[in-house]
């Protein structure tokens, strides 16, 4: 269980960085998600139902969550619609999309080849293949977003996010940031549903409902539990508080929760993570926290 736990933690971490993207660096809450990460499902199962090699249904999942986040961006930077109104209504659209894609509400990968069946996972004990499959993808996908965010676009990109006036004076091209932005943190979404449904075995219309709060579960747990942190630091802590969320989600669990409850007990985990700075100084415990602190860097 504990195994499983952290494979399950690490391919759901992709979304927390993903998501990362626009919550943090852009400052933008894209409702997008919830559509894009079945829509990326949907297209990675029907690809490999159709004889489609694994690693080629990821990179078209990758590229329809992407379209995805294109179209929400364009919606809000040229269409000016209300920034979760755009990514409310891409997220409805992904639904008939999905229904189109799969041909019905969901489908299958019985007898199917993924990323998880090859040769080498196959010698691996049961629930280290999502271990292994999960922790290449999250290094290569932290590597590459931080190398990314060190160049001159990079630098850009988190500019537009810290203040797009002053970012626009700079002569940095503020709705091409957010456009880009969307479509690689949907992109990423999209292949993260795929490598899911994979793992799963199958694809389903209704998988990305309550997506947007577990990925943001990742995100707050890291930051609470880690503080302050450099954003390259804070890109591991999303993958480390996305393995701390499911360990969590596995202690509910075994005292009885049903699995039904699974959304409820996410939302309350997100919210009293979200309460905990206003608990702790209600309780002083950001006094004594404080205090601990300086003397351990006094030290």
């Amino acid at each position: 269980m504990i195994v499983s736990s952290i494979g399950q933690g690490l391919l759901w971490a992709v979304l927390g960085v993903a998501l990362f993207l626009t919550f943090r660096i852009l400052n933008f809450p894209d409702m997008t998600v919830e559509g894009t990460f079945p829509l990326g499902a949907a297209t990675a199962v029907a690809a490999i139902s159709h004889g489609v090699s694994p690693l080629l249904a990821t990179a078209l999942a990758f590229l329809t969550g992407a379209l995805a986040g294109l179209v929400t961006g364009l919606l809000y930077t040229k269409g000016k619609i209300p920034i979760l109104l755009a990514g409310i209504l891409v997220m409805t659209a992904c639904l008939s999309i999905n229904l189109r894609i799969m041909g019905g509400a969901n489908i299958s990968l019985l007898g199917k080849q993924t990323v998880f069946s090859n040769h080498f996972l196959e010698l691996l004990p049961k629930y280290f293949d999502s271990v292994t499959v999960g922790l290449i993808i999250i290094v290569v996908v932290t590597a590459a977003l931080i190398l990314f965010l060190q160049t001159e676009l990079g630098q850009a990109f988190i500019a537009t996010g810290d203040n797009p006036i002053m970012a626009n004076s700079l002569g940095i091209n503020t709705d091409n940031m957010t456009i880009m932005g969307l479509m690689v943190s949907n992109g990423l979404i999209g292949m993260g549903g795929a490598f899911i449904a994979q793992n799963n075995g199958y694809a389903d219309v209704n998988m990305g409902i309550g997506i947007i709060v577990i990925a943001l579960a990742s995100i707050i747990i890291g930051e609470v539990v880690f503080g302050e942190l450099t954003l390259n630091q804070r890109l591991v802590a999303v993958t480390l508080g996305s393995i701390l969320y499911r360990f969590v989600l596995l202690i509910v669990l075994q005292l009885g929760f049903s699995t039904n409850d699974l959304n409820l007990l996410s939302a309350v985990i997100l919210a009293i993570c979200l309460m905990l700075p206003k608990l702790s100084a209600l309780l002083g415990l950001d006094h004594i926290i404080s205090k601990g602190a300086a003397i351990h860097g006094s030290k």
